[in-house]
């Protein structure tokens, strides 16, 4: 019979160690190359002579058809496994977390397929998200009436 304690050595002695650090500078290193991208594409619809607002609509678009292009071919997947967080937080991951399930089901037909599953992931991000947002704008509405603003 193995005690606890022997089970729990044993257990640190077989389980692989963790790579915390390389995993942190790697997520770093992708998801700031994509912002960086990102930054570059903006710049560049500056210089094409659109204002700031359409260069951030147009950097935000390109992203997404980018994120989704390279879900598409198979690629992002392949990315993520070497950058781990650094392809999930920006705009291309929440593309890829709605694009990838959608891709994968879209033989089940446009309804029970691609609609029923395009959220399956990307679904929960949608709701607290939102879900925050109205409650930041009450609490915002509530502080207005005190005469309180944040901006």
């Amino acid at each position: 019979m193995v005690t606890a304690k022997e089970y729990a050595k044993l257990v640190e002695q077989k389980a692989p160690k963790s790579k915390t650090a390389l995993n942190c500078v790697r997520a770093f290193l992708i998801g700031g190359g994509i912002c960086a991208a990102g930054q570059g594409i903006f710049e560049l619809f500056k210089q094409w002579g659109l204002d700031e607002l359409a260069s951030r609509t147009a950097t935000s678009v390109t992203l997404i058809f980018i994120g989704v292009l390279i879900t598409a071919l198979g690629l992002y997947d392949k990315l993520a496994r070497k950058a781990g967080a650094g392809t999930l937080v920006p705009i291309t991951g929440f593309a890829n977390a709605v694009s990838a399930p959608a891709i994968e089901f879209k033989t089940e037909g446009f309804v029970t397929g691609i609609g029923a599953k395009m959220f399956s992931i990307a679904g929960s991000v949608l709701v607290y998200g939102v879900s925050a947002s109205v409650i930041y704008g009450a609490v915002l509405w509530v502080m207005g009436m005190f005469g309180v603003t944040l901006y």
